[in-house]
């Protein structure tokens, strides 16, 4: 094995830097079938994503997934594809360079670079770990952009970086924050942006944190997601000092046939307006950037589903994306 060297290090002069490397899930590079079908390769083959024995879930993704999901897929993204490209890959760029000037107002120009990476697809882990270590980096902190931890997500960018890592002959200190679901800037930011919409649309009679759906086996053998999503739905509702009558708590995007974690969101907004609800909002708290789950399938096609069982308003409140309270979160994550 041939392992990546450092050769341009200057013993006599040279001094090493902290870096930063945020990382979030992905996105296909364009909204095409082609562009789909490479990303949900790369995704579905995970296999913290997809813990099915390999040889079945190969032959399903092979003969089943591959040849028909990309086409619906690119669809929905061409649906939420703005002139810089995919949402989240737009609002992780300018969360990158929002922090990059927040640290080089604390720690003077480019002393500590920032640098940005996706689990999935471009630009790669292992580009952005060489992009530090031509930056003379050699003590990395890790973001991963996932406030509850979850091994389909974090643990999965932590095995990517690790993997990347062992072709390294100068392997860098590596920092690595495996969530922040407690962090008090994190619920303050979330609490504000409720208090925020409450100021300019009024308290609905339910609202509804939306978290990404697990298969409901992973938090029997161990996941502690789950738990994590519902403390921070309680830190946010106590900070709020808001009834926990109207709070609701959900999982959407499931996938397959077996159980999730319940109640989905889908079915909880066909089901409220039978119960007399008629307004509701709905926040993400578990996405750091509003992308293709966000944006269609919550902001829109949920919508359409509460409307349609006689609900009369629906809103979405987005995510924290590069607000100023969310990069200041990051800072403090960083710097602590």
């Amino acid at each position: 094995m041939k392992f990546k060297g450092q050769t341009n290090y200057d013993h006599k002069g040279t001094k090493p830097k902290k870096g930063v490397l945020l990382i979030n899930l992905g996105t296909p590079d364009e909204p095409t079938p082609k562009a789909l079908r490479r990303y949900l390769k790369e995704f579905l083959s995970d296999h913290r994503v997809v813990e099915i024995p390999r040889l079945i879930w190969m032959a399903i993704l092979h003969l089943f997934i591959l040849p028909l999901r990309p086409k619906n897929s690119a669809k929905l993204y061409a649906s939420v594809w703005t002139d810089e490209g995919s949402p989240l890959m737009a609002i992780t760029q300018k969360q990158t360079h929002k922090l990059q000037k927040n640290l080089n107002e604390q720690y003077g120009e480019d002393q500590i670079p920032v640098v940005m990476g996706m689990r999935y697809g471009n630009p790669s882990i292992k580009k952005a770990l060489a992009e530090l270590a031509d930056k003379n980096v050699r003590d990395i902190t890790v973001l991963p952009l996932y406030p509850q931890y979850c091994a389909a997500t974090t643990g999965s960018t932590f095995d990517a970086i690790t993997k990347e890592l062992t072709n390294y002959r100068w392997v860098p200190s590596l920092r690595f924050i495996n969530g922040y679901h407690q962090s008090s800037a994190y619920i303050e930011a979330i609490s504000q942006t409720i208090r925020d919409y409450i100021k300019e649309s009024g308290m609905p009679e339910r609202l509804i944190f939306s978290y990404h759906g697990t298969p409901k086996r992973y938090l029997e053998q161990g996941d502690p997601y789950f738990c994590f999503c519902m403390q921070t739905t309680r830190l946010v509702t106590e900070s709020l000092q808001l009834d926990e009558l109207s709070i609701i708590t959900s999982f959407q995007s499931r996938f397959g046939k077996a159980e999730w974690l319940q109640p989905y969101t889908e079915e909880k907004l066909k089901s409220l307006p039978n119960e007399g609800v008629k307004h509701v909002a709905v926040i993400c708290p578990g996405f750091s950037s509003d992308c293709l789950e966000t944006i269609e399938e919550i902001e829109v096609e949920n919508k359409e589903y509460f409307i349609e069982a006689g609900g009369e308003q629906y809103d979405y409140i987005p995510c924290l994306n590069d607000s100023d309270d969310h990069i200041e979160m990051m800072r403090e994550l960083i710097v602590d």
